[in-house]
């Protein structure tokens, strides 16, 4: 079954025409489907219209949130509801074209986890089209995924993706570098993006200003989760070894007959050695919280393949 996953904000003229469109795209697929809409908090009457929709076809199914949580609440809701091997997103919003959903399916039948859409000529403002293309090129290079489109809201996706990613607050927006750290299979296709007719846009610049910040979450969880001290006991070591050679440099200095009680470099050379240590016992303890865990979560794996057994 393919489950189509479909955040909702206020987009009461846009629901029916984006399910007419999903019926045409998936039902020459031959495959059961399922499309679920969720109702992000809409102030409007988007309920209204997904419950009108939901009366009027047995593969409608609506979830609705008590407030606007955010699209990365939203799909999370959707994604606890699919009840298919393959999922698909897209926004609510028709500029994201159901058309092109055959396309990602087959890509993703070539052996891969996820498929992204790239909007190769993406029709929103110039500004917007500037501060995203900054904000991919970003986030490719820090985070080791070279894709041109982090953030487009449609992806295939197989069902064991997303119910082995943690998504919160704003990651969403690199739903395909959690993915890669998790060892998926990712793939970029071109998409037709189309220019929006209802409603209006709800990003603004300090979208980017949040996703720099979730992308140095995102970064740290990837690489350093499980080597913390890798982290911050090398910036503890960089951070002490100045401070140490400093402070050598300074004793030279003493001994050649100079007074360095009044230097402002022997304050940073103590302040350095000091912080540094601070960064590689951080390090230690987080290696030992981690170690720990690790521990508890290999126990109950044991515990489970125990059960297992017995039960067999």
């Amino acid at each position: 079954m393919i489950s189509v996953v479909v955040p909702v904000h206020n987009e009461e003229r846009s629901v029916a025409l984006l399910y007419d469109e999903l019926r045409s795209a998936l039902e020459p697929l031959a495959r059961e489907w399922e499309v679920v809409f969720v109702d992000d908090g809409s102030t409007d009457g988007s309920f209204g219209a997904l419950t009108r929709l939901h009366a009027g076809g047995e593969n409608v199914r609506v979830v609705r949130l008590r407030r606007n949580f955010g699209k990365a609440a939203a799909l999370v809701a959707g994604f606890d509801q699919a009840r298919g091997d393959t999922i698909v997103t897209l926004d609510g919003d028709l500029q994201d074209d159901p058309a092109e959903i055959p396309r990602l399916l087959a890509k993703l039948d070539e052996g891969f986890d996820l498929v992204t859409g790239w909007k190769t000529r993406r029709r929103d403002p110039l500004s917007r089209r500037i501060g995203s293309r900054v904000f991919n090129s970003v986030t490719s290079r820090l985070s080791g995924v070279r894709l041109h489109d982090m953030n487009c809201g449609l992806k295939a996706y197989r069902a064991e993706v997303v119910h082995g990613l943690r998504i919160y607050g704003e990651l969403h927006r690199f739903i395909p570098v959690l993915a890669h750290y998790r060892g998926f299979r990712i793939a970029e296709l071109g998409v037709n993006h189309r220019l929006r007719e209802h409603g209006r846009s709800r990003y603004g610049f300090e979208r980017y200003l949040r996703g720099f910040l979730d992308l140095l979450t995102v970064s740290f969880i990837g690489r350093y989760r499980q080597r913390p001290l890798h982290l911050f006991g090398g910036l503890g070591l960089a951070l002490g070894l100045a401070g140490i050679a400093i402070l050598v440099y300074l004793t030279v200095v003493k001994a050649t007959g100079h007074a360095i009680g009044q230097r402002p470099l022997l304050t940073l050379g103590v302040l350095l050695v000091v912080v540094g240590m601070q960064f590689f016992s951080l390090g230690l303890i987080s290696e030992m919280i981690t170690s720990h865990h690790e521990e508890r979560a290999a126990e109950r794996e044991r515990s489970e393949l125990l059960v297992d057994e017995i039960l067999s």
